[in-house]
């Protein structure tokens, strides 16, 4: 959902991506038609596109359920704009995020090579003084990665054209987060409509179902099993899509596609993130474990019960961590950052600007896998008080909040507008946060030594009707 979205007949009105919060907040619980005109019809089902067009890259933050928000690239723009030689160098691909990712990713090869072309044949790539041949260099976050790696298995040749590929939070082996979005968490105690709108529309997307976990997720008990199409659709998915898409996948497991050169993954880490579920009764259950290998590949058994072995591996939030790497690929890098921060924290944008002017021989800065762990709802009322969560990475400790500082800020204009009183609760540390009025917020977590953790909130009024 990172792309503003817009219809192309009429008077081309934005449906996704727009500055004001308030048709964004109608939208999720309004009157009216709300995401309707988001949804895939019969026509773009059957292959039939332009009903609706990218309009772009998101410029200011936006807000869905399950996803915490989705921050703006306009800083990861600006960096990749100010390293390159010439900001005529880059192009800003946008895509309509609803389509399968191998629809987006024929789109992405053709416009590549496009552009290759024509920055070749440019006077500021003649003028320049430097002899090596123009090459492609991808940057990618989250399911921009998928796109990316569909548009070089698209088109053999585009590998030759490119020096590297750059992807930030990708679930190359999907999310569980995306089987929540279909399953509308039913068992979620907070207000119902903005979940089932979602739901809603999210079971007609095929880029959604695209993104449904590729490994083996399913818990049931004694066994891991992998999610099915018709599992899919018991949880509120649609079954047809769900085939496709794992079909899509076979045929990028089989095809011997080659990887993406020179791949550098930033991966996000020490955030509490689902990495397995259970299905009862067509409703998902997340759980924030994975299940070990052994050494053949195959699920590690306790010698003694013959129960496989759990291990919580975290993630960024969204994306769990071992999913966010593919065979092939050159350097992983660690980051203590929730999803939407990866595409814009200073120290993930440092390791971008290393890798485009190639004083990378280190691959960016040292990044371990310490840090904090943030944990927020996904929306709350405004003047109610509430909890921003603080965790430690698996198999540390958090036993002093001890220069950690919590900051609220508009989610606009990062403006500062309070603090978050942090403390113990409930055996955790936690920072107890009431927002003063309706409207999209930035929480950010501050400590000595590691990036600081941000995270969107949505404020709703608590006497609008659910």
């Amino acid at each position: 959902m990172g792309s503003a979205l817009r219809e192309t007949t009429g008077d081309r009105r934005f449906l996704w991506g727009l500055q004001d919060v308030r048709p964004l907040v109608s939208a999720w619980r309004g009157h009216g038609e709300g995401l309707r005109p988001l949804h895939l019809d019969d026509r773009e089902r059957s292959g039939c596109y332009g009903r609706i067009e990218p309009a772009g890259l998101l410029r200011f933050p936006a807000w869905a359920p399950f996803l915490h928000g989705l921050e703006p690239y306009d800083q990861l723009l600006k960096t990749v704009r100010d390293t390159v030689a010439d900001p005529a160098a880059v192009l800003e691909f946008a895509y309509d995020w609803r389509l399968p990712v191998e629809v987006n990713g024929a789109l992405l090869a053709d416009a590549a090579h496009r552009h290759l072309e024509r920055w070749r044949n440019s006077e500021a790539e003649r003028a320049r003084l430097d002899d090596r041949e123009a090459r492609l260099v991808f940057i990618a976050h989250s399911m921009g990665g998928l796109v990316t790696r569909a548009a070089f298995a698209r088109a053999a040749d585009l590998a030759a054209d490119t020096r590297c590929v750059v992807t930030l939070g990708t679930p190359f082996l999907g999310s569980v987060k995306a089987a929540v979005i279909l399953g509308g968490n039913r068992s979620d105690p907070l207000p119902a409509l903005p979940r089932r709108r979602m739901q809603a529309l999210a079971a007609t997307l095929p880029g959604v179902h695209d993104l449904l976990p590729d490994y083996r997720c399913v818990d049931v008990g004694g066994d891991v099993l992998r999610l099915t199409p018709s599992d899919v659709a018991g949880l509120g998915g649609d079954k047809e899509l769900a085939a496709q898409a794992q079909d899509f996948q076979r045929r990028m497991r089989a095809s011997g596609a080659p990887a993406m050169p020179g791949h550098r993954a930033v991966v996000g880490v020490a955030q509490p993130t689902a990495q397995s579920l259970r299905l009862e009764s067509g409703v998902v259950h997340e759980q924030y474990v994975s299940f070990e290998r052994d050494g053949e590949g195959e699920l590690a058994r306790d010698p003694a019960t013959g129960v496989p072995l759990r291990r919580d591996r975290a993630g960024d939030g969204t994306v769990y961590r071992d999913s966010a790497t593919v065979p092939g690929t050159v350097a992983e890098s660690w980051l203590p950052l929730q999803h939407g921060a990866l595409a814009k924290d200073g120290v993930a944008l440092a390791h971008v600007r290393a890798v485009l002017t190639e004083h990378d021989r280190n691959r960016g800065p040292a990044l371990g896998v310490g840090g904090l762990g943030l944990a927020l709802p996904d929306y709350v009322d405004a003047g109610t008080p509430w909890l921003a969560r603080l965790t430690p990475a698996p198999g540390e400790e958090l036993d002093s909040h001890a220069g950690i500082a919590c900051s609220v800020h508009d989610a606009e204009t990062d403006r500062r507008i309070g603090t978050g009183r942090l403390g113990w609760h409930d055996g955790g540390i936690a920072a107890s946060v009431t927002l003063p009025a309706p409207g999209l917020y930035r929480i950010r977590i501050t400590t000595e030594g590691t990036p600081p953790l941000t995270q969107l909130v949505l404020a709703l009024d608590p006497t609008d009707a659910i």
